[in-house]
């Protein structure tokens, strides 16, 4: 049975996404632009403050209608990678940062004047071993001194918060190899000089960064929580990061069937339509069906998140079938638009170069190979 709030967020969001159709996002990829106007608009309707508590100026939502605004607005044919972090990169903010912190920053999330999307994590040399991080913050009095390089971190120029994770204890010294590493917000406003950011040229408009840190000083009240305790901190925000990103690439394959069954039956070739052959329309249900698999664990792996569920097996699983499935769409839709799927007018070959990058971020598909494999199917370490 169908829920009427959830229902009645469909239409809505569905709503709002028609007036940014195809040319809006073609001409933003082709510019390479920030599609600012969509994402005050999703920021006006209050799609972005959905996780935030009502206390806090938000919806007071839960994963599963996060999960729908995300799906439909991918569906729709838009991009929600240009304004996901909004919604949940506060979340490890609002699960460990203290009530100060939570009412200096989140109202202003909620409203949109403050945007909090860049979430600095991930360094070139350490890529997937999030242990081996060696941006540095060193405490001196009431502020610690960050020095050090994160690289794809995405929308840092959009943002004027940032979630980041610096070691403040050397490896060397930490008893846990995920010990010794500290979160804190970044005040980007405040960084001026003492924070460099370079721009990414990448095979989609994600504003992916370099950043580096020289001698910025953060204060100490923007840490949150423990010293030491941050790479925790930072791994209970993903289980809602995998869950919310299965949903756009499941927005993304439902888009592309879509297309695909559209173009199929309409599209004549030696006087009939290419979907009356099997050939044409097996690998369109097929895809379809893959995609209603992901869908199904995505949808069960979000009531378990509501429901206080902290494991990670549901959402990495999620993740992984949802990127698949999106990406075996994301081919028979090239396949069934033929060479008009390699022209930018059509909006395939745009979404396909958007739906290739969750099959490695933000956790690589064959890390959550691994991550089953050892923690669900009790197998031995591959590393």
């Amino acid at each position: 049975m169908s829920d009427p709030l959830h229902d009645q967020l469909r239409s809505a969001v569905r709503a709002l996404c028609a007036d940014f159709g195809n040319d809006y996002w073609q001409a933003a990829d082709q510019a390479r632009a920030y599609p600012h106007e969509f994402v005050d608009a999703l920021t006006d309707a209050g799609y972005l403050a959905c996780l935030i508590p009502e206390e806090y100026g938000g919806m007071g939502l839960g994963a599963q209608e996060a999960c729908i605004i995300l799906e439909e607005i991918n569906r729709s044919g838009a991009n929600s990678g240009a304004c996901h972090a909004q919604m949940y990169t506060m979340g490890t903010l609002l699960r460990h940062g203290s009530e100060d912190q939570k009412q200096r920053y989140l109202p202003g999330i909620a409203t949109g004047e403050l945007r909090l999307q860049a979430f600095a994590v991930t360094e070139p040399d350490a890529g997937s071993d999030t242990t081996r991080i060696r941006t540095f913050a060193e405490r001196r009095g009431d502020s610690y001194v960050v020095r050090g390089q994160k690289v794809f971190i995405s929308r840092t120029l959009q943002s004027d918060l940032m979630i980041l994770l610096a070691r403040t204890t050397p490896r060397s010294e930490v008893e846990k190899r995920t010990g010794g590493l500290s979160a804190f917000i970044v005040d980007l406003r405040d960084a001026h000089d003492r924070i460099r950011v370079n721009p990414i040229d990448t095979m989609i408009n994600h504003e992916s960064c370099e950043v580096f840190f020289d001698g910025l000083e953060v204060p100490a009240a923007n840490r949150i929580g423990d010293e030491g305790r941050g790479f925790r901190y930072i791994m209970s925000g993903m289980n809602a990061e995998r869950i919310l990103l299965a949903s756009e690439s499941i927005g993304d394959g439902l888009y592309f069937v879509g297309r695909s069954a559209d173009y199929a039956s309409a599209r004549k070739v030696f006087g009939r339509p290419i979907g009356e052959n099997q050939g044409v329309q097996f690998p369109i249900a097929d895809a379809y069906m893959d995609i209603r698999a992901a869908a199904a664990v995505r949808d069960e792996a979000a009531r378990a998140y509501d429901a206080g569920e902290t494991r990670g097996e549901g959402p990495n699983m999620a993740k992984y079938l949802a990127s698949r499935a999106a990406w075996k769409a994301a081919n028979v839709a090239m396949d069934t638009f033929g060479g008009w799927g390699m022209a930018s007018e059509y909006g395939i070959e745009r979404k396909f170069r958007e739906a290739r990058l969750y099959m490695v971020a933000p956790v690589a598909n064959n890390l959550v190979l691994s991550h089953v494999a050892t923690h669900v199917l009790g197998m031995p370490r591959s590393f």
